[in-house]
């Protein structure tokens, strides 16, 4: 008798979304919450090609210690029109001096800071419904008012 299968990562697209200035709703127990607009961007690569609408939003909430617990909610246009609902929840490590380049904007190499996430998405019956049938995990690297997010297809 076999074991459960290993899983591989399998590249399916980027999501480049444009966000806003982050504004904070100020301390609260467990840390500063932020909302970060997003305000539209664009979807490639070998599985999916389409765009981000505007209207969504990342609503991260930065601990104590520096940490931020991603929570993104956002609309993908597929080319064909299909509309796909994204939930991305997430983390980001880095150190004071790198979470404070983050929030000033500046370009920071990925390899400073460790940034992941779990995207849900919730697409209709069609052709991107194998979009709801497989665990996904990315990999996201701010660059200014752009962030980059590599999603692989948990195989």
């Amino acid at each position: 008798m076999r074991g459960p299968v290993t899983p591989a990562l399998e590249y399916a697209f980027t999501i480049e979304a444009q966000i806003e200035a982050a504004r904070s709703a100020g301390p609260a127990p467990n840390g500063e919450r932020l909302h970060i607009p997003i305000s539209g961007g664009h979807v490639h690569g070998p599985r999916l090609t389409g765009r981000v609408l505007p209207g969504g939003s990342d609503w991260p909430l930065i601990e104590p210690d520096g940490t931020s617990r991603i929570e993104a909610r956002y609309t993908i246009e597929a080319d064909d029109g299909t509309l796909i609902y994204v939930v991305n929840k997430g983390l980001r490590v880095s150190s004071d001096d790198v979470r404070l380049r983050l929030r000033a904007g500046e370009v920071v190499d990925p390899s400073e800071f460790y940034m992941r996430a779990v995207p849900v998405f919730d697409a209709p019956i069609g052709p991107h419904r194998w979009l709801s049938e497989a665990v996904f995990v990315c990999s996201l690297a701010p660059r200014g008012q752009t962030i980059v997010i590599d999603v692989y297809r948990v195989a």
